[in-house]
């Protein structure tokens, strides 16, 4: 029996049985032709990525004709629902874990896109990452530094509340010194900007 699970806006997820499908939607406002080419290549490149990753569902099968990725159902809790109401020992674990996959990511030379705690699971105590699909590859060290920004303004705007503190121990555990060096003057960047905004 399928079961919808949500839709983005790239693509649909069905559950099906201990299988989730993800389907890329069709974009009506691209031209059609371009937009089975985008689509077809960011199925294939999803899938791939998916398959270097130790930390994400296990691909079943993809099919870049039906622009679809069959993967392995995680049976766990959205991380976005239960870090709150975490103790300050149980956020520091998990906060370990968020850096220890971004960091193994980054090595990779993978850049995630979309580090929000809605693109994590945690079951049973071993921690997913999913939705890979603004993923790409990057050696470069102020991508990565921006991977870990975007992360930082998702716990900012989910996790007011706690975000400080989640964000320091999240780079506590994180081992990549020149791309800490570099978020510094990202978020520098952006603060500028924000300034000169203001003073226009």
């Amino acid at each position: 029996m399928n079961k919808f699970i949500a839709q983005g806006a790239e693509a649909i997820l069905i559950k099906q049985g201990n299988k989730l499908i993800k389907e890329r939607i069709k974009k009506s406002y691209r031209n059609k032709t371009l937009d089975e080419k985008l689509r077809k290549l960011r199925t294939r490149k999803e899938a791939k990525l998916l398959n270097t990753v130790s930390f994400s569902p296990n691909i079943i099968s993809s099919d870049d004709k039906k622009m679809t990725i069959e993967m392995e159902y995680i049976d766990g809790k959205l991380v976005k629902n239960i870090i709150d109401s975490m103790t300050k020992k149980q956020q520091q674990e998990i906060c370990k874990n968020i850096a220890k996959n971004i960091e193994e990511l980054h090595k990779k030379n993978i850049i995630h896109g979309d580090l929000t705690t809605s693109n994590m699971i945690l079951k049973q105590n071993k921690l997913f990452f999913i939705d890979f699909g603004l993923a790409f590859h990057s050696a470069k060290t102020e991508d990565k530094a921006v991977d870990l920004k975007l992360l930082k303004q998702a716990l900012d705007s989910k996790h007011y509340r706690n975000s400080e503190f989640l964000f320091k121990e999240v780079l506590k555990h994180y081992n990549i010194k020149e791309v800490k060096e570099k978020l510094k003057s990202v978020e520098q960047r952006g603060r500028y900007k924000i300034k000169t905004k203001h003073l226009t």
